[in-house]
């Protein structure tokens, strides 16, 4: 799975990464060094009007079809390998794709185990910080949904990230990683037309040999509440 990340980019740079506009709510950002689930994070996704467009999302998808929030648990996460057929993500795997800017993102190696599957308990062991060798910024599939409060007309515009077997690098800490598309694959991933799922999932698969680097972390990270450089600090 992946349940943190980091994005240090301003607005200006990520819409330029993208070759995207940006709206008022992402004109200003700080640098988030450990953002998680159930915070706002920033996505790109194509507009009708005015093509790639940057947007503030909440990480946890809530399904359009709930009747409230508070009876589904949002998902932060989706399985690349069953997406189009569940019900919570088919939809959105036809219609709403989007694309989420990282700087990298944490995974963390549990105690006993050598890709984060064995037993030992639930406790964090040793986080590792995955981020571009060339310090580029990563683009991770993502999936959005529009859900709206019946009640109280309030519309909740939330994402879960998709995943997929970790590459060689990963897989010696964890057994899942962030599907991570490359910029030539951004065009195919964001079209609104393409609602043959089938056309974007052979997009899906783990990053290529040398896409990423691990840098092992302090535990620093563990806390959500620290949100500062410490977490991607290297630790020997």
């Amino acid at each position: 799975m992946c349940g943190r990340m980091v994005l240090t980019r301003s607005a200006d740079e990520i819409a330029d990464a993208f070759e995207a506009s940006s709206n008022l709510a992402t004109a200003q950002l700080a640098a988030r060094y450990n953002v998680a689930p159930g915070q706002t994070i920033v996505a790109v996704r194509m507009e009708s009007d005015t093509g790639r467009r940057l947007v503030d999302l909440y990480w946890g998808l809530i399904p359009f079809w709930a009747k409230q929030r508070e009876s589904v648990k949002p998902m932060i996460n989706a399985r690349s390998e069953t997406a189009a057929s569940k019900p919570t993500f088919r939809a959105a795997m036809t219609q709403r794709r989007c694309l989420v800017p990282i700087d990298g993102f944490y995974e963390w190696q549990r105690a006993g185990s050598s890709n984060g599957q064995a037993k030992g308990g639930r406790i964090p062991a040793v986080p590792h910080y995955f981020r571009a060798p060339d310090r580029r910024i990563l683009a991770v599939a993502g999936l959005w949904e529009s859900w709206t409060d019946r009640q109280t007309g309030e519309v909740l515009e939330s994402c879960a990230l998709l995943t997929t077997q970790a590459n060689e690098v990963v897989g010696a800490i964890h057994h899942r990683m962030p599907v991570l598309l490359t910029s030539r694959d951004w065009e195919l991933w964001l079209d609104p037309g393409g609602q043959d799922s089938d056309r974007v999932i052979p997009l899906l698969g783990p990053a290529a040999p040398g896409a990423l680097e691990a840098v092992r972390v302090g535990t620093y990270v563990n806390d959500a509440r620290h949100e500062d450089s410490r977490c991607i600090e290297p630790v020997e």
